[in-house]
């Protein structure tokens, strides 16, 4: 295919129109005067930053615009045609133009801050590659890479039950555990196990919605319940329970998700007897269980007597890092046997060998090292950020410090557009999660704001920059 041998294309830089703008009208005008005929190949990006005297990243920008509005067509290894099948309006319409460019860039966020991630940076990837490579190195390897228990690696789920047995106070056999891909994937293979259409589920509002969507899938209907500092209203749940056949309540009781409050035990002991009476399923989450900073954690709602319905889930995710997807469910053999046989059709098996890895941290006793580690960074860091909030959002915000979890709950003193502010603040390179991510309808009064996984400085930054639009 020959290429044109120049691309006569005047950039003005006096012109308030972007340079890339400027291209990109050259290009279609050239086009629509036939200078540039349907399906011919355009000099290379490298070769068209040199003829125009621009930088190559605005010609690829440029191009990639192009190609998004149809004027081009891009081919792997070849380069940039003109299309066959031009666009129906034959103008280059700045506006538009400079709206799906800002579509196609990537997100320049200076920070973030997340919903409670652990800081990848002091994950135990070290640890974690070694024994990635000491399983496969394995003279039996080949039996390592075949097809496994559904369930999970009978080992690993052998020490989770005794994890959870000495740790946590739930007693569960090896055959009540599985392994998932994450406790997400856990969460939507137990919907799908106990949930039919039309079902009716509780949930927390504010709560963690992702889970909600796993409920939806399965033909459940997702029934609200509000939220206090006390967790959620089992006062509420019971008027509920008289005019609707509840199926299941999922609930995250340690720190609660999004506003970090514990469940009291008075409640954890009264949604037990209302189970129990209801026959309806307690699905825990005990998302970050391990990132409690008081003398103790709240054990779960499973290390109580007499619960008769119950699913407890749990993920390695936040302890190592959120790319380790390894989560896991507890709960009676005959769910369990069902989820993995669900999990045939969609997923014949975990990833073996990564299941193994973990196995091998736990055993060599570097998941608890790195627990303990952990706890007194993420411990440090919270008590940072606790002041930065006091000095520069004490009188704007209201908030309890909490006593585990990577985050803080934000609860502005006066009305406010939460939404208005997080569009400032992205302008200026910093996000936030707005609160209707958390919400069941209306959004809440209130913002979810992650600081672990962010270094001092940016924090300060953070919280000054919020303090100045609140």
């Amino acid at each position: 295919m020959i290429r044109p041998w120049k691309l006569n294309i005047e950039i003005n830089t006096s012109d308030t129109t972007p340079v890339y703008l400027q291209i990109v009208e050259g290009i279609i005008e050239a086009i629509k005067t036939k200078r540039l005929n349907q399906g011919l190949l355009l000099p290379s990006s490298r070769v068209l930053s040199t003829q125009l005297k621009v930088n190559r990243n605005t010609v690829v920008k440029a191009l990639d615009l192009l190609v998004a509005e149809e004027w081009l067509v891009a081919k792997e290894r070849k380069g940039y045609f003109i299309s066959n099948q031009l666009p129906n309006q034959y103008s280059a319409d700045s506006k538009k133009m400079e709206k799906v460019a800002r579509e196609l860039e990537p997100s320049k966020m200076l920070l973030s801050f997340d919903d409670g991630l652990p800081d990848t940076k002091i994950a135990p990837v070290d640890e974690l590659a070694k024994a990635y490579r000491q399983i496969l190195a394995r003279k039996a390897r080949w039996k390592t890479l075949g097809i496994s228990d559904p369930r999970g690696n009978n080992d690993l789920r052998k020490s989770i039950a005794q994890m959870l047995s000495l740790n946590r106070g739930v007693q569960f056999s090896t055959e009540q555990i599985f392994i998932a891909r994450g406790s997400q994937m856990a969460a939507y293979l137990v919907a799908h196990c106990i949930l039919q259409k039309g079902d009716i589920v509780a949930v927390e509002n504010p709560g963690y919605k992702p889970i909600w969507a796993s409920m939806k899938t399965a033909g459940a209907d997702i029934l609200p319940v509000p939220v206090d500092e006390c967790g959620i209203k089992v006062s509420v749940l019971e008027e509920l329970l008289k005019s609707n056949s509840i199926k299941a309540i999922y609930v995250t009781p340690h720190h609660q998700f999004p506003t970090t409050v514990s469940l009291s035990l008075p409640r954890r002991l009264k949604l037990i007897e209302l189970s129990n009476r209801y026959g309806f399923t307690i699905i825990e989450d005990d998302y970050d269980h391990e990132f409690h900073f008081g003398i103790r954690p709240i054990l779960p709602i499973g290390s109580l007597q007499h619960i008769e319905n119950y699913v407890y889930l749990g993920t390695f995710s936040k302890i190592v890092a959120p790319a380790l997807r390894i989560g896991f469910l507890a709960t009676s053999i005959s769910l369990a046997n069902k989820v993995a046989e669900l999990r045939k059709i969609i997923d014949g098996q975990g990833d073996v060998i990564m299941e193994q890895a973990v196995y091998q941290l736990i055993q060599d006793g570097n998941i608890k090292r790195h627990i303990k580690r952990a706890i007194i960074f993420y411990k440090a860091k919270r008590d940072f950020f606790e002041k930065l909030l006091v000095k520069y959002l004490g009188e704007k915000v209201s908030f309890i410090k909490p006593e585990g979890g990577l985050a803080f709950w934000l609860v502005p003193k006066v009305s406010i557009d939460i939404f208005e502010i997080a569009k400032k603040l992205e302008a200026q390179g910093i996000g936030i999660i707005t609160p209707d991510k958390f919400s069941f309808s209306a959004p809440i009064n209130g913002f979810r704001i992650g600081y672990a996984s962010l270094s001092e400085k940016q924090l300060k930054e953070g919280v000054i920059a919020l303090s100045k639009l609140l």
